[in-house]
């Protein structure tokens, strides 16, 4: 593996586990064994090693949140979207901690959260029309945006209003399997009876891995 990605792998774990504020780059040399200059000669600072972190969250968001095509319809498939949804809050978890302040810093890194975010609402958007016009859910037509933008001010919330409901510093797995829980408690109000049963069986697998000892 090349320095470079060394250098944000070690960057992501130590914001994700110390918090980005709590980080400087002289840290994360540290942690890897190198000098400092070794590590600004790849990055000139750590919000450099910061937009090259929401690089990877860009791609993710991509990747994961696509429009399903000729596929039935199935447990495995809401499975893999949900699991997307816990990838990205766990992955980056230290974005949306801080997700305020570290965007304040960095105009071009706000626009392109902004872009990135709006990609993610119409992607989402069309997934849930589809998912009505095969008869899973009842949306009312003019309210698919607004759910689907509700859905992702939960995801994107969960683990700041987490932080300020506790005393702890950190969060685990079971909290973020947790929030996707609320996610999709919406999910099933907007479920056809015929659909009724994929959900709760997705919930009974989340509601397991909600647990601390599980997670």
């Amino acid at each position: 593996m090349k320095t470079r990605d060394k250098i944000i792998l070690a960057s992501l774990e130590l914001f994700n586990e110390h918090g980005e504020r709590a980080t400087t780059t002289n840290h994360i040399a540290a942690h890897l064994g190198i000098s400092p200059g070794n590590l600004y000669y790849h990055f000139r600072n750590k919000e450099d090693i910061i937009r090259c972190i929401f690089t990877r969250y860009e791609e993710h968001l991509q990747q994961g949140f696509q429009p399903y095509v000729e596929q039935q319809i199935d447990v495995e498939l809401l499975l893999s979207y949900f699991d997307a949804m816990f990838y990205t809050m766990w992955q980056f978890r230290f974005m949306y901690a801080n997700l305020a302040d570290i965007l304040s810093r960095d105009d071009t890194l706000k626009q392109r959260y902004l872009t990135a975010q709006q990609s993610v609402l119409q992607r989402s958007s069309q997934v849930l029309s589809q998912l009505c016009q095969d008869g899973f859910l009842n949306i009312e037509h003019g309210k698919v945006v607004e759910l689907a933008d509700t859905i992702k001010m939960i995801v994107s919330s969960w683990i700041g209003y987490q932080l300020t409901q506790s005393s702890t510093h950190q969060i685990s797995k079971a909290t973020l399997y947790e929030g996707l829980l609320r996610v999709l408690m919406i999910f099933k109000s907007y479920a056809m009876p015929t659909s009724l049963e994929t959900f709760e069986r997705m919930e009974q697998h989340y509601r397991q891995l909600s647990r601390p000892e599980v997670a």
